[in-house]
């Protein structure tokens, strides 16, 4: 396994563990980054997404999908974007830009390791 595709492999680990958790105690992850608890269905949607995503983050890690990974650089430091600004402008609590961190590191180490493979 490439180094590109052992970052995609973890971030897909932290997705698949995210939407899991999101899917069915959704108010377990909430309660743990001090956000509003809910009933509401949409939480375990977004759990659902967020575990298809995983899917193709690990099927990409394991077939070496190279353009993917390019390509989830940018939609990475995009949700870094995304949740630091909604934590910033008040939308959300400050909370969300942990997530958006998480994103941040992600794809700077995919961008690290996509150059390492190369010069390997």
């Amino acid at each position: 396994m490439s180094r590109a595709a052992l970052s995609l492999h973890v971030f897909g680990l932290y997705l698949a563990l995210v939407g899991a958790t999101l899917a069915v105690a959704p108010n377990a992850m909430l309660a743990l980054f001090r956000l509003p608890l809910t009933e509401d269905v949409w939480i375990r949607v977004l759990g659902v997404v967020a575990l298809a995503l995983a899917l193709y983050y690990l099927l990409a890690a394991r077939h070496e999908v190279v353009p993917f990974f390019r390509w989830t650089v940018a939609g990475r430091l995009g949700g870094f974007v995304g949740f630091t600004a909604l934590a910033l402008l008040g939308f959300g609590p400050p909370a969300l830009a942990l997530f958006g961190a998480v994103d941040l590191a992600g794809a700077v180490w995919t961008l690290w390791a996509l150059r390492a493979d190369r010069a390997a």
